[in-house]
């Protein structure tokens, strides 16, 4: 297993252990987290290598400032104005080092999707 699959493993048991998520497939390759049928992460994308991983999550708090960092890809249209973003990492990226922040994102893009009752419970 690479650290990028652990490091998936990893988020997909953190996003299963909030309120009412579940694990569906989504469009192509791509697998995502849902609350409620409603998305909060998607990882994955075509053609993508083991050794890679991209991760989308919704951050209406912090989306202006994660911009700069290094493993997050430029949002554009419907990802942008909505307030998605995108991270990236390639077979030489330590995945693992970034977990704990990877984690919070996908909290709050959780808080940020499910319904209100659901969200205050995290």
């Amino acid at each position: 297993m690479t650290p990028h699959q652990h490091a998936e493993e990893e988020l997909t048991a953190y996003g299963l252990s909030l309120p009412e998520t579940a694990l569906a497939r989504g469009w192509s390759v791509t697998r995502n987290l849902r609350v409620r049928d409603r998305m909060f992460a998607i990882f994955g994308d075509k053609g993508q290598p083991l050794d890679n991983l991209t991760f989308i999550v919704k951050l209406p708090i912090s989306f202006e400032m994660v911009q700069d960092l290094s493993f997050v890809l430029p949002s554009r249209g419907w990802y942008r104005q909505h307030q998605w973003a995108i991270a990236f990492f390639g077979a030489d990226d330590d995945i693992l080092a970034e977990l704990p922040t990877l984690k919070a994102w996908l909290k709050q893009s959780y808080v940020a999707v499910a319904p209100k009752r659901l969200g205050r419970l995290v």
